[in-house]
This record gives C-alpha cells, sequence and structure tokens, in this order.
C-alpha cells in the first residue's frame, strides 16, 4: 500500500541532501527502513544507530511503522561550542 509522508532533514542530512524537506510516496515500512532507502539514494554517511527518528513529533525506533501522513525527521548528532 502506498502512502505519503514528510521528511524533514537536519545538519549534516541536509547538505549531504542539499534540501531541508521532501514528500516522499513509499510502501508502507519502518522508519529505520525508510532512512535506509533514502541513505542509498542520497548517500547519507550516518548509520541508523547514530540519528535520533522522530515521527509526529515524538522520539521513536527505528522499528515504528510509518503512516499516511506522518512526518518524519532525521536528527543528527550535533556538536557545539
Amino acid at each position: 500500500m502506498l502512502i505519503t509522508v514528510s521528511v524533514r532533514y537536519f545538519a549534516q542530512l541536509r547538505e549531504e541532501r542539499g534540501s531541508g524537506y521532501e514528500q516522499l510516496q513509499i510502501e508502507t515500512q519502518s522508519v529505520g527502513s525508510l532512512y535506509k532507502q533514502l541513505a542509498a539514494e542520497h548517500h547519507f554517511r550516518l548509520q541508523p544507530n547514530q540519528l535520533r527518528m522522530v515521527v509526529n513529533e515524538e522520539f521513536t525506533s527505528v522499528e515504528t511503522e510509518l503512516q499516511d501522513g506522518d512526518e518524519v525527521v532525521f536528527i543528527p548528532p550535533v556538536a557545539g561550542g
């Protein structure tokens, strides 16, 4: 079944993607599977275990199944001073 999700990228992922946002039509899958698919497509260097994953403003795990209309955010590690 095809669903539509919105994806937001920050920091390193935003730079590697060249954009901070995209909307996708995908087969129903987990947030971790979506990241692996996007990482292959956009050549992301970070592994899933290096990220915080958020679905609809709630931190979640890689196993969380996505639903139609979900907003997904991948948050990479951020260094600050």
